[in-house]
């Protein structure tokens, strides 16, 4: 019998579970019943001379194709079997791994997963990362354990709505620590603003603030009760000058005929005086 030949994969398509050049396919399940595996595309992460310093060189691993219901603490678990974990950052893109100010707030900034996104694990010791990288030859790892499950369905939208819904004391304490350090702040500005003020820098020349020399004097409740009755009483002559809209038409109409009216009389005056006028070059 003659043997088939073995169909061969079109150019330009990989295997399923092949990884990029430079990047290792580490195989993972959202749980047991899941049949097909999804995969994670990690490397060791490698930045530029002079880059941040928020994800270290040789104990990042630099992690691709994170799915949206993987959490940093998912990925932490996943992890942790290589070795000490520093911190995981999941991002949206890859970034310029400067460090940015960690939000705090419950409340203000919050963001909401929409896709696939990116993550750095951070390792306390350089060979976690080729440990990581290890684990593409072992089997599907589980992101969704008993004892660890990821919420999902109708109970991940309870948890979602339960944590939207906003408690009026924990909200008003946080708003009043940030209006504490924000008037601290303020206080320091001015502080270092009246220290400065009317000492020449280095080359002579004195800072000027908007307050200025002479500051105006605050606008009391008198003098803004003035201003009102000012303006109401322009308004009412306004409003009585054309009090009815056909009043208003004709006023316009008048307007309009005298500037003819004008406009003829002065075209009759300067030919007047241009019929007078005799041309005498020399």
């Amino acid at each position: 019998a003659s043997s088939c030949p073995a169909k061969m994969a079109p150019a330009g398509e990989r295997a399923v579970g092949a990884a990029p050049p430079g990047y290792t396919a580490v195989a993972v399940k959202f749980g047991e019943r899941q049949r097909s595996p999804h995969y994670l595309l990690v490397k060791e992460h490698q930045v530029r001379e002079g880059a941040g310093t928020a994800h270290p060189p040789r104990r990042t691993l630099f992690v691709l194709n994170v799915p949206p219901y993987c959490s940093p603490d998912s990925l932490s678990r996943l992890f942790s079997r290589c070795g000490e974990i520093q911190c995981v950052d999941i991002c949206d893109k890859p970034g310029t791994g400067e460090k940015k100010e960690k939000v705090t707030s419950k409340f203000f900034n919050r963001k909401s997963v929409k896709g696939f996104q990116v993550a750095y694990v951070v390792f306390r010791k350089r060979s976690a990362v080729q440990a990581a990288k290890a684990l593409s030859q072992e089997g599907p790892l589980l992101i969704s354990t008993e004892s660890h499950p990821v919420k999902t369905g109708i109970s991940k939208w309870i948890a979602n709505y339960a944590a939207s819904v906003v408690d009026p004391e924990e909200l008003k304490a946080e708003v009043d620590a940030y209006m504490q350090d924000y008037d601290k702040k303020i206080a320091e500005e001015e502080a270092k603003a009246a220290k400065e003020e009317g000492v020449p820098d280095e080359e002579g020349w004195v800072k000027v603030t908007r307050k200025g020399r002479k500051p105006g004097l605050p606008r009391t409740e008198a003098a803004n009760l003035r201003l009102l009755e000012r303006e109401r009483r322009k308004r009412a002559r306004k409003e009585l000058l054309n009090f009815y809209a056909w009043q208003h038409r004709e006023t316009k109409r008048e307007h309009i005929a005298q500037l003819r009216k004008k406009f003829e009389e002065d075209k009759q005056r300067i030919a007047l005086m241009r019929a007078q006028r005799k041309f005498r070059p020399y």
